[in-house]
């Protein structure tokens, strides 16, 4: 298949049956429409822009123009010196749309006449029309029995007993197959599951904590009288999440009803130390609020007080810092910290994830429950890192206000 022509398509109506056949254009847009209507397509509307994209340029001709950077700025919004190596977006959603596909025509899809693919390895998508060739097997009227084969004149019954020989070798060849069948259709163990399995293995239910962002409030119109004075502030300490760790929560809670897996969800001082000691828990954008004294015992820390702001390494200064964070908080920019511990203080399994601003825990939440994403974060990591302690530290650009795909800069497992 060369790049810029279009796999599989032919402008000319379908040939008779017998010989080979070439989806028309129209009957791959048809598909298309379907794929596009399906359920597994309708939630993501990123995953509908991906495949209507490169469906619409392999039809056009334009294979050669899919490119991971293309994709990334056509489709996806990334500016014109986007780095497909700092940001792995288009490589996830194409893995995602590929998963989409395959569940797809596992079900709803099934009957089609026609399979719209995505190969491993390329962005140029491939058609391929269904055969169903017609059954050689006499049709019989609907009211017609299918004849009785007699049996031959004085044949033994001997002859058509099921002996205990056969019978051993049947069950044998069942068992067998029902294995092959266990093997193909169980879930595949992946490392997103790994990660979770020391923390989701419990019964108690799991707590899901996020913290409260101190905001300072006004009683005044600030458009009509600016505040002048220190009296013009209140101190809100216990009113307000980060929109941020509001994100990540609701990514974690929807992974964990997904997996039926009972939780609680926890909100800033309403956490008691207690409570981590009754079961796991998901600290969400916790580093430097009032369960810093958990945190900062770990090697890698989000210290939001230093500046620049950043992340340490058991206490000292890193290169992984925002020089230039505006006030406001609107960074281009954020680093942010995985964290999967077995707590000495609390004992029982502890993650927490912590950005330097609230970008940065989006992106730590959405790794965490992305298996396409985890799968790239835990590349070289030792072989039995599951039976570990470990800490990510992660980069993630910020672009029209929203995260990129993370990045791992560093790992450590103990």
């Amino acid at each position: 298949m060369s790049q810029g022509h279009s796999p599989g398509v032919s402008s000319r109506p379908a040939p008779d049956a017998g010989q080979a056949a070439s989806a028309t254009e129209e009957q791959v847009r048809e598909e298309l429409s379907r794929i596009l209507a399906c359920h597994e397509f309708r939630a993501s509307k990123r995953s509908q822009d991906f495949l209507r994209y490169v469906v619409e340029n392999t039809l056009q001709g334009h294979g050669d123009m899919l490119k991971e950077r293309t994709i990334g700025i056509e489709v996806f919004g990334r500016p014109t010196s986007y780095d497909p190596s700092d940001d792995a977006t288009v490589r996830v959603k194409a893995g995602e749309v590929r998963k989409r596909l395959g569940l797809y025509y596992s079900d709803q899809g099934s009957g089609n006449p026609l399979r719209v693919e995505l190969p491993s390895g390329t962005y140029i998508p491939e058609f391929h029309l269904v055969n169903c060739p017609p059954s050689t097997q006499p049709v019989l009227p609907p009211d017609a029995a299918p004849a009785a084969t007699p049996l031959p004149a004085g044949a033994p019954w001997r002859q058509f007993s099921l002996t205990p020989r056969r019978a051993a070798l049947a069950a044998m060849v069942l068992a067998a197959v029902a294995a092959l069948v266990w093997v193909l259709t169980r879930p595949a163990v992946t490392p997103l599951n790994q990660f979770w399995a020391p923390v989701l293995n419990g019964s108690s239910p799991l707590q899901l904590c996020a913290a409260y962002v101190p905001v300072y409030g006004v009683d005044i119109d600030p458009s009509i009288t600016p505040p002048s004075r220190v009296e013009d502030f209140t101190l809100l300490t216990d009113q307000f999440v980060g929109g941020g760790d509001l994100i990540a929560t609701s990514r974690l809670a929807a992974m964990l009803t997904r997996l039926g897996r009972p939780y609680r969800v926890k909100l800033g001082n309403d956490v008691s130390f207690a409570d981590l000691r009754s079961g796991p828990a998901i600290l969400v954008g916790f580093s430097y609020t009032r369960w810093k004294q958990i945190s900062n015992q770990m090697r890698f820390f989000v210290d939001g007080y230093r500046r620049p702001a950043g992340i340490t390494d058991d206490g000292k200064a890193t290169e992984w810092v925002l020089p230039e964070l505006p006030r406001d908080r609107h960074a281009t920019e954020d680093y942010a910290i995985v964290s999967r511990v077995f707590h000495p203080d609390t004992h029982a399994m502890l993650v927490e994830l912590a950005g330097i601003t609230q970008y940065g825990t989006d992106a730590a939440a959405d790794l965490v429950t992305n298996p396409d994403l985890m799968a790239e974060a835990l590349r070289g990591a030792p072989p039995d890192w599951q039976k570990k302690n470990l800490q990510l530290v992660l980069h993630v650009k910020v672009i029209s206000g929203a995260p990129s795909s993370p990045r791992v800069v560093r790992q450590y497992f103990w």
